[in-house]
């Protein structure tokens, strides 16, 4: 299995712009989040399958930067990279796009914590220590 990157597109919808008719920023973040579980779907998994185990992944730092707006009904091309995974945390980075043009790039660090929000190893079947048939 490969968490490496993924991209999927996702149309702006009308409530999640301001009233200049741009996507509030903060939205870019939940955008983040879609790209996150989209990651884990491309590969068979969703993030249902952390939560029976007993596992969150929390997001412990967020960076986004804004070169351009995305508007209503626009059509986003979200790529999402797993930079870095460690024992209990994961790193990815963000673009987004409309075509080719860039308007959002960013970073997400998250912890794995147990249902008790203590800090925890990530699963093996994410850090590669093992298989999902293991």
């Amino acid at each position: 299995m490969s968490l490496a990157e993924n991209e999927f597109e996702i149309r702006v919808r009308y409530q999640e712009t301001d009233a200049q008719g741009h996507v509030h920023h903060a939205n870019y973040l939940t955008y983040f989040e879609t790209g996150r579980t989209e990651q884990l779907r491309a590969v068979g998994l969703n993030y249902r399958d952390l939560e029976d185990q007993g596992l969150f992944l929390v997001v412990v730092d967020a960076n986004c930067r804004y070169y351009a707006g995305a508007k209503y009904d626009d059509l986003l091309r979200i790529v999402t990279t797993t930079t870095r995974i460690k024992s209990a945390t994961i790193e990815h980075h963000y673009g987004i796009y409309r075509g080719q043009e860039l308007l959002v790039e960013g970073t997400t660090r998250l912890g794995c914590v147990t249902r008790e929000g203590k800090v925890t190893r990530l699963p093996g079947w994410i850090t590669g220590e093992e298989s999902l048939e293991d």
